[in-house]
């Protein structure tokens, strides 16, 4: 997913927050569902998928203006969670990479992952 970093992403000197570099990883993940049809959250069903835990390595700043973009790969699925690479470029270079520890939940409780989502990330079947 592409991503241009804007003023609100940025602070007075145009470097980007650190923080914003985790919310550029959120997005694309959402995208990722969103354009497969599904909602990161069920209010219904009260079902979702929660972050765990983050592991970040800040490697260069981006500024503004940049045009970044985010990868995500499968590193590790189990019953209930499945650990996720996400790396952000910006050209060629890396600025920044994150794994990702993400856990299905019904009502707040981890559940079983829905083969919905294991097959939309190469795992099912």
């Amino acid at each position: 997913m592409k991503i241009r970093v804007y003023f609100e992403d940025t602070d007075i000197g145009g470097i980007v927050y650190h923080t914003k570099y985790i919310n550029f990883c959120e997005r694309a993940r959402s995208e990722i569902l969103f354009e497969n049809g599904i909602m990161p959250y069920d209010t219904s069903s009260k079902s979702g998928y929660i972050v765990k835990s983050l592991k970040c390595d800040f490697l260069k700043s981006a500024t503004l203006g940049d045009i970044l973009e985010v990868k995500t790969k499968v590193l590790s699925v189990s019953k209930v969670k499945f650990t996720l690479l996400q790396e952000i470029f910006k050209g060629d270079e890396k600025l920044f990479s994150m794994e990702v520890v993400i856990v299905h939940t019904i009502n707040g409780k981890p559940a079983k992952i829905d083969s919905k989502i294991l097959e939309l990330w190469g795992v099912g079947k």
